[in-house]
């Protein structure tokens, strides 16, 4: 009974029956309520950190993989030189020969001339 002639006056009793000015129920769920935003807080920041390490991870291997998409450009910038390279000297060569054919024809046209010319002179 005189607890409820306290709390129409706005006071409380507490378990260790000290008077407050708070309702206990209401100061213990205060409590409870900053506890569990001091656990969210905690796992946020966790969860932060893991978010923090995920990043880094993905930036890491952008990183790696950007290196290696060059080298692979590289690579196959070389590859196309050496190609074109080839054909370059495959056609050096063609035309090489194409004039060696055309010396060798003139050659023998020189010869067969000479031929006939000493056949003429004896």
């Amino acid at each position: 009974m005189a607890n409820e002639v306290l709390a129409k006056a706005g006071l409380y009793v507490d378990e260790l029956n000290k008077i407050r000015i708070a309702d206990p129920n209401i100061t213990r769920q205060t409590q409870e309520l900053k506890d569990d935003c001091h656990k969210f807080v905690d796992r946020m920041v966790e969860f932060q950190g893991i978010v923090n390490k995920s990043i880094a991870v993905s930036n890491k291997l952008a990183t790696l993989v950007e290196q290696e998409k060059l080298k692979a450009i590289g690579s196959r910038n070389l590859l196309e030189s050496v190609a074109k390279d080839r054909e370059m000297q495959q056609q050096q060569l063609h035309a090489l020969l194409l004039e060696k054919k055309i010396e060798l024809e003139r050659l023998k046209v020189q010869l067969n001339t000479l031929k006939k010319e000493e056949a003429e002179q004896k």
